[in-house]
């Protein structure tokens, strides 16, 4: 089930968020404030997956922008980021948004996602992070399946 996250599920999504982390490296720098970090500036709706009550898997947008997705590394396989990415993106459409997103090249797993859903890369681009550390990113846009 995805539903729109509450101030209340805050602990719950950092706590997948530190498992998903800690198995894939996502998010690239762990946050001193998990909380804060799921909660950017121009939030505008976050969502959260929920099997059996238990949060599984979270997404947010901000603007067009579809960011904070992620899946508990037991919950993957099921449908669960698709299913997240489908209602981020449905969210932008319905605001007037042409969605987007970006993401790690390395990010294998989440790469195959967007690319299975019809996303388009737009996109390749090396980023500085911090001082010396060179990040290559692409950026998508919604196809026509989003």
């Amino acid at each position: 089930m995805i539903r729109n996250r509450q101030p209340a599920d805050l602990d719950a999504c950092a706590a997948v968020l530190a498992e998903v982390h800690r198995r894939s490296g996502y998010p690239h720098h762990w946050p001193a404030d998990p909380a804060g970090w799921l909660t950017p500036d121009g939030l505008t709706a976050a969502w959260v997956a929920e099997e059996s009550g238990v949060i599984v898997g979270h997404a947010a947008l901000c603007g067009p922008e579809i960011s904070r997705l992620y899946v508990h590394p037991a919950a993957r396989g099921n449908g669960v980021g698709g299913r997240l990415l489908r209602t981020a993106h449905d969210a932008a459409l319905a605001r007037g948004r042409s969605p987007a997103l970006e993401v790690k090249a390395t990010d294998h797993t989440a790469v195959a996602l967007y690319e299975r859903h019809g996303w388009t890369r737009t996109a390749t681009e090396e980023e500085e992070w911090r001082p010396g550390e060179r990040v290559v990113i692409h950026r998508y846009e919604a196809g026509r399946r989003g």
